[in-house]
């Protein structure tokens, strides 16, 4: 696999590594007080990982047999139009979904920590102490993992633009299933660096994962925020023009 492929999917594996199911879930189940049960945890990442890889071949393949087929529309006036509408409401949608301002930032964050206080634990917060304390079945963790799944899957777009990335590049079919394969193990690599670090260091390396944690709360819907202002204006990068001949 050539260079200029491997290197922007690594990259978007690893902006995928950092979601809510992949790292933030995984790092507040080993935060919670009780020993993390390595077979649950590993139960956990297992799913999530095979979820994303049938997800991902459903798409490649059917993106595939949809490529020639759109190939000519694509190009045509209205998808331009189409594309250049969806980077602007993209690029809105980044500028606005997050504060950008360290006093919007705490303010938010205390709006939702007064909202959890008032409900109370809900079923998330059941399913991570269960999941951590072992209390759970297999079949639940199997559950929580695919909730969380379904829930951020709508909005993981750098791993849309992974598989965009693999279906402009043509590859064969066991190539494809492979990189797809290696793209999904990177997608939980810091979780199991973090899950084995917290096995061999104990109580030593919990303040670090409690710092993790913090961020991750307080960072993840900006990391979104980014990827969406970023793919919006590489849509309108590469439709402006058109937009501006036509209209001049």
């Amino acid at each position: 696999m050539e260079l200029g492929l491997l290197a922007p999917l690594v990259v978007l594996a690893l902006i995928d590594s950092t979601s809510f199911g992949t790292l933030a879930i995984p790092v507040w189940v080993m935060t919670h007080p009780s020993k993390p049960r390595l077979g649950r945890i590993l139960l956990y990442l297992s799913t999530i990982t095979v979820f994303y890889f049938v997800l991902g071949l459903g798409l490649y393949f059917g993106a595939q047999s949809l490529r020639d087929a759109f190939a000519s529309l694509s190009t045509s006036e209205p998808a331009r139009w189409v594309a250049l509408v969806a980077g602007a409401v993209l690029l809105l949608l980044g500028l606005t979904i997050e504060p950008w301002t360290e006093a919007g930032k705490k303010r938010k964050r205390a709006r939702e920590a007064a909202r959890r206080q008032a409900r109370g634990p809900g079923r998330i917060e059941r399913w991570r102490t269960s999941t951590a304390d072992g209390s759970a079945s297999p079949a639940s963790v199997m559950a929580f993992a695919t909730v969380a799944a379904l829930i951020e899957a709508a909005s993981m777009l750098p791993y849309l633009a992974a598989i965009g990335l693999m279906v402009a590049a043509d590859l064969p079919t066991l190539g494809a299933v492979g990189v797809l394969a290696s793209y999904c193990v990177v997608m939980v690599a810091p979780a199991l660096l973090l899950l084995a670090l917290r096995l061999s260091m104990h109580e030593r390396i919990q303040p670090t994962l409690e710092r993790v944690d913090r961020w991750l709360r307080n960072n993840s819907k900006e990391t979104l925020a980014w990827v969406f202002a970023l793919l919006g204006l590489w849509l309108i990068s590469n439709n402006w023009r058109f937009a501006w001949d036509l209209i001049g």
